[in-house]
């Protein structure tokens, strides 16, 4: 690379001058093609969002109440005919699956992908990726099709994943039906904005959240497989929900009936304050707000009924067109900052690991792609049939509740 220095000097991220002195050839070869390669306009912007004043994200947008179909109050005509259009869809190999399995199990206590956590549930333990398995070959026996199923990993754990498939034998599912792709990486920066260094020399990278799957599906050729086998319609579920739905034909029918690209299955929050995602609307599009960004006045305001009006949770069970895919794949997603904690190497030439947060993760979030359309299909469902997160090693939405949960509604 020509001319870092001044480069790295003009970007205020002349330390890194240091480690490139302390390397040997190789390794310095490599720290410069990184370098080269980075949008250091880019970064300086994502830096910014960091210092934005949260408390005024949302000053001077228009917050509205999003119609939802409860559906447990459809009539039983209306639940018959939507059930028929969408197990159509289903029945004609029209339909995918996609799981976003991106994550590691550090939060857990885990050492490894997410979806290669062992959940204890009856009869036996089973990892997540097994239980996804098992999930979709149930659709695939009851609606005699095999379901194409993609599997978004992440650098860090794209060979892991890869290989514990192999390992377990695919669980039983068709290899040629199962495509995996990663989604892409970010740096972190420090608190002063400058990027850090891992313990291989390297720039550190984290991935850039569940947001970057539109591109990383056309960049990684998913959506041209998906249009190659005829798929018309796509479900986009977590890796980390034990009890996940990934078909619904009430879902499908009720977007196909309201003539929408895109739509997504919600749970009632528990009370105001749960700390959940809610669905809305913002500037007249369909939204998603974050329960830091609700105000309590919002949070709390119920309808002349005394449902909550901001009472409709992101779940992550999210359902869009191929259209509407490939519409949010060529956009640019607003990025978000999450401020977390990340060892690196000092210019010393130490391992530093913090006990408290000292990095700024940039991500895409995936709902911010609903504010390409005018309208989306709000179908609410039961917790206890669709919702069983696995976030935190104990309390609330843990492998404890989970496993309740999973228990629960398979009567085990």
């Amino acid at each position: 690379m020509k001319n870092y220095e001044e480069v790295l000097k003009k970007y205020n991220q002349e330390h890194l001058l240091k480690y490139i002195d302390n390397l040997d050839e190789k390794k310095k070869k490599e720290l410069l093609k990184e370098i080269e390669n980075i949008d250091f306009e880019k970064i300086e912007e994502l830096y910014k969002i960091s210092k934005r004043d949260k408390d005024k994200a949302i000053k001077g947008i228009i917050i509205e109440h999003i119609p939802f179909t409860d559906k447990y109050k459809l009539d039983e005509e209306t639940f018959d005919r939507l059930t028929k259009v969408g197990e159509n869809v289903i029945k004609n190999g029209k339909y995918a699956v996609v799981t976003m399995a991106g994550g590691q199990g550090t939060r857990l206590g885990h050492n490894g992908p997410k979806g290669t956590f062992m959940l204890d549930v009856k009869p036996r333990s089973k990892y997540l990726f097994e239980i996804l398995a098992e999930n979709i070959q149930r659709e695939n026996k009851k609606y005699n099709v095999i379901l194409p199923w993609y599997i978004m990993t992440s650098t860090e754990n794209n060979a892991k994943t890869i290989s514990f498939f192999e390992e377990n034998n695919y669980f039983g599912y068709p290899k040629e039906n199962i495509m995996f792709f990663c989604q892409e990486n970010l740096p972190l920066l420090s608190e002063d904005g400058k990027l850090m260094i891992d313990e291989n020399y390297n720039i550190k990278l984290a991935s850039d959240g569940n947001g970057s799957i539109y591109k990383s599906m056309k960049k990684e050729g998913v959506l041209a497989d998906m249009k190659k086998r005829g798929i018309e319609w796509i479900f986009i579920g977590a890796v980390d929900n034990a009890i996940l739905n990934m078909c619904d034909p009430i879902l499908l029918g009720l977007t196909i009936e309201e003539k929408n690209e895109i739509a997504s299955k919600s749970v009632v929050k528990a009370n105001p304050h749960e700390r959940v995602g809610v669905f809305c609307k913002k500037d007249n599009k369909p939204a998603v707000i974050e329960y830091t960004e609700l105000p309590d006045q919002l949070a709390e305001e119920t309808d002349e009924e005394g449902e909550l009006l901001y009472g409709e949770s992101h779940i992550m069970c999210n359902l869009y067109s191929i259209k509407a895919l490939e519409i949010i794949a060529d956009k640019n997603l607003p990025y978000h900052s999450a401020y977390k904690k990340a060892s690196y190497i000092d210019i010393d030439g130490n391992l530093i690991k913090p006990d408290t947060p000292n990095a700024y993760k940039y991500e895409e979030f995936i709902f911010d792609g609903f504010n390409y359309f005018e309208n989306i299909t709000i179908l609410r469902g039961k917790r206890e049939e669709d919702f069983a997160p696995i976030k935190n090693k104990e309390g609330i939405d843990s492998p404890e509740t989970a496993i309740k949960l999973y228990n629960d509604f398979w009567k085990l």
